[in-house]
């Protein structure tokens, strides 16, 4: 179980990091045109507010486990990455965008399991 969930919060930690540098990186029009239109729904600010709280998360998943340093915030960094997604599916959903709802509620059903596990059986020691 502590393999799966090391591969789950990398993979997790990967994606939110190449979509958080993405998301800070770009204006928020290249990043509609790329086909991130949930961006003409926000300010730019917001948009690079939520590309921070992605790389946060993604840096969060497993640097504090890797360094033995306040592990801790790794579960915690996943209930911030399940509440991300909650956020994102209700904005698809506003937008009536069915595809990618059903790929934010299978990120959140992954960071929720890294949550589970790691403030449950699985805990750093």
């Amino acid at each position: 179980m502590n393999i799966a969930l090391w591969i789950v919060a990398g993979l997790l930690a990967a994606a939110f990091l190449a979509g958080g540098a993405v998301k800070v990186a770009l204006p928020k029009e290249k990043l509609a045109a790329a086909g991130m239109g949930f961006t003409e729904d926000f300010s730019d600010g917001v948009v690079k507010a939520i590309g921070v709280l992605e790389l946060l998360a993604g840096v969060g998943l497993v640097l504090p486990a890797l360094l033995g340093v306040a592990p801790v915030l790794v579960p915690v960094a996943a209930v911030g990455v399940a509440l991300l997604m909650a956020g994102a599916a209700v904005t698809h959903l506003r937008r009536h965008e069915a595809p990618a709802i059903a790929v934010n509620v299978a990120i959140l059903a992954l960071a929720v399991l890294v949550a589970w596990g790691r403030f449950g059986p699985e805990q750093f020691g």
